[in-house]
């Protein structure tokens, strides 16, 4: 795991120093790579590459990197692991001299002799990369299947900006940091920045399973490079949604080999490796698998907060002692993880909201004291159907899609004419007669989220509608009109039968990409800690979306697969319970110890001055959440965290 970074300063004035400016933008990287630096330059075309590394595999010189090919033709940066290397070497010439045993040295080797895209097509890992071909001229960038490592990239003027965060190319005088409003207005609908967008104008992350080529000979020629998709979930989804496994019973045997698989391919490593336990589905069955395979105990590590609703931590210790691993565990105070929040505007260097990540940076924190490396269950409720609204959002739409507009339009006017907090006490003083199963927290809230389901036609609609914090967030953004997204264009919806697959599909391109990895690799660069994600093996993925539905969601059940694996490791049990998120109490935060950093960020003169938002309407959720009217506490947290990461950007 590493940074890279790098830039092509077409005609640049002489006045700046590149090499000074290239290891500036290369040690603002130092937390995902602290072990080891580099630079290398094209005098000639004044193309500039850094690299920050983080050893892992080969912890010789034999890694560094920038890396030469052999042949002198390349020169490669890569950030991530490619877990088939030692396969790729064995498929490369027998006649290769091998200087070391790294991963960006096969890696090198492979496009030599296979050139890009049929390299590419052959890895199995996590990975961004950058290709100089200096008989060419032409500039590579790449990224892996579902966007684990992140690569930022675009024009300013005539100079050519790339790199693994957005502190890098901030840190050079020829960038400029303009916001774009566009973007922004999607970071409130969504609580992060969707793929290709950033924050800034001009600037765009690489779509994920996709590479781009700069002909550097011709400037307008590589400012007008198109994007290859090397692979692509729909069409992944497509060759291989064709269930051949003829009952249940084989489908789950099929997924189990290839489970298992991949967690042992990922645990290769020349360092300390580990594993976030919460307990959960996902998480113990990667450190089940991972306990078979070690010869000793795995470390574990779990972070505890005392509000019950919010605390995994006595599930996890209960999955660990049985399985036998070596169990860290650490509960947070308030005050603890609060004292996250001043870090966060750095570590995720663009707006980002989700709440979670301030326990996904405490636990990696507490990781990184003993591992280098750590296993994660993400990416397994978007693979296995685990998520709660597939089977709701699947109920809900069976019924409304039959409704007649009118009848829909009225039902959500009724919805709304009662305050959320009105809702609150009639379903208070009815709570006896309500069956157990509608006995919703926050009823009101929810009864107005509903009316605005309500108003939607299409299933694009109704997922987008379900997928939003701010609904209308152009209304609140000045100056603001949303771009189109994966969610909104049409033509990225795949043609599936089954509701509940087109919307496993869509979160596995959208809100897996664009949240919860770049939650848990930030979270965990910050930390000098990598995280390695056994569910998104391309292997593991086809066999997944080979296996019938119905075999995956079996009598209601998510996950059904995974579970019966896992039972053959831990007692059921201990695993049984309803699904929570990984996340901290933020309302009652915002009410209590938060309170005064939250008004004096959202003070009308403050917004105001910043000039991106409309402030009475941000003013009014803000006067509502503390009186306890209603629970704007998401819609609040993604205001927070745009003006707070703004202070940041200006100071």
């Amino acid at each position: 795991m590493c940074g890279l970074t790098g830039f092509y300063a077409h005609n640049s004035d002489r006045k700046f120093n590149l090499d000074h400016i290239i290891w500036s933008m290369t040690n603002k990287l130092e937390h995902r790579g602290p072990d080891d630096s580099g630079i290398w330059r094209d005098k000639e075309l004044d193309l500039l590459l850094g690299h920050r590394r983080l050893s892992i595999l080969d912890l010789s010189t034999a890694g560094h990197q920038p890396m030469y090919s052999a042949c002198k033709r390349f020169v490669i940066l890569l950030n991530g692991e490619i877990y088939n290397h030692l396969d790729l070497r064995r498929e490369l010439h027998s006649n290769t001299q091998w200087k070391g045993n790294s991963d960006t040295e096969t890696l090198v080797s492979c496009f030599v002799e296979w050139g890009i895209e049929h390299t590419l097509k052959k890895l199995d890992g996590m990975f961004s990369i950058v290709l100089w071909d200096l008989q060419e001229k032409q500039l590579s960038l790449m990224r892996d299947p579902f966007g684990e490592k992140p690569l930022y990239y675009g024009w300013q003027g005539d100079n050519l900006f790339f790199g693994s965060e957005l502190k890098a190319l901030n840190s050079n005088p020829l960038f400029q940091n303009e916001i774009d409003r566009n973007s922004l207005s999607l970071f409130f609908r969504h609580n992060c920045i969707p793929a290709p967008y950033s924050i800034y104008k001009g600037i765009k992350k690489l779509i994920p399973g996709s590479y781009l080529t700069f002909d550097l000979k011709n400037i307008n020629k590589a400012k007008s490079s198109k994007i290859v998709k090397f692979w692509d979930l729909n069409t992944e989804i497509e060759t291989f949604k064709n269930p051949s496994f003829g009952s249940l019973e084989e489908s789950i045997e099929n997924i189990a080999i290839s489970l298992n698989k991949s967690v042992k391919q990922q645990m290769i490593s020349d360092v300390p490796l580990g594993a976030f336990l919460s307990g959960g589905i996902d998480s113990s069955s990667v450190v089940a698998l991972m306990q078979k395979n070690s010869m000793s105990p795995v470390k574990t590590f779990t972070i505890g907060f005392n509000e019950n609703q919010f605390d995994e931590a006595v599930y996890a210790r209960d999955v660990a002692k049985h399985l036998g691993t070596e169990h860290t565990e650490l509960y947070v105070s308030p005050e603890e993880a609060m004292k996250v929040i001043p870090l966060l505007p750095s570590i995720y260097c663009e707006p980002f909201s989700d709440s979670s990540q301030i326990p996904t940076y405490l636990v990696s924190k507490l990781a990184s004291e003993q591992v280098t490396v750590s296993l994660s269950g993400d990416g397994g409720d978007e693979i296995f159907g685990g998520y709660n609204r597939y089977l709701e959002g699947q109920s809900a739409w069976s019924v409304l899609a039959g409704l007649p507009k009118t009848v829909k339009r009225f039902s959500g006017k009724m919805l709304t004419s009662l305050s959320p907090s009105v809702w609150d006490e009639l379903f208070k003083f009815a709570k006896y007669v309500i069956p157990r199963k509608y006995r919703f927290s926050s009823p009101g809230d929810k009864a107005h989220k509903l009316a605005n389901v309500l108003h939607q036609d299409s299933l694009m609609d109704f997922y987008n509608t379900l997928s939003s914090h701010w609904q209308e967030p152009e209304s609140l953004v000045i100056g603001s009109t949303e771009y189109v997204t994966n969610i909104t264009d049409k033509d990225r919806w795949i043609n599936l039968k089954s509701f509940i697959e087109r919307m496993m599909a869509m979160d596995a391109q959208t809100y897996l990409t664009d949240d919860i990895l770049v939650k848990v690799d930030r979270a965990a660069m910050a930390c000098s800690l990598e995280s390695r994600i056994p569910f998104l093996s391309k292997d593991l993925v086809r066999t997944a979306w080979s296996v019938p539905i119905e075999h995956k969601i079996y009598n209601g059940i998510g996950k059904w697969p995974l579970r019966q694996i896992l039972y053959k490791y831990v007692p059921k049990d201990l695993i049984e319970r309803p699904k929570q998120g990984f996340g901290v109490p933020l309302g009652e935060w915002l009410r209590g110890p938060l309170r005064e950093w939250a008004g004096d960020i959202l003070n009308k003169d403050s917004l105001a001055n910043s000039g991106y938002l409309v402030p009475d309407e941000v003013l009014r959720l803000w006067n509502e959440h503390l009186s306890g009217k209603r629970n704007w506490q998401y819609h609040l947290w993604d205001v927070l965290m745009f003006e707070f990461w703004l202070r940041n950007e200006k100071s």
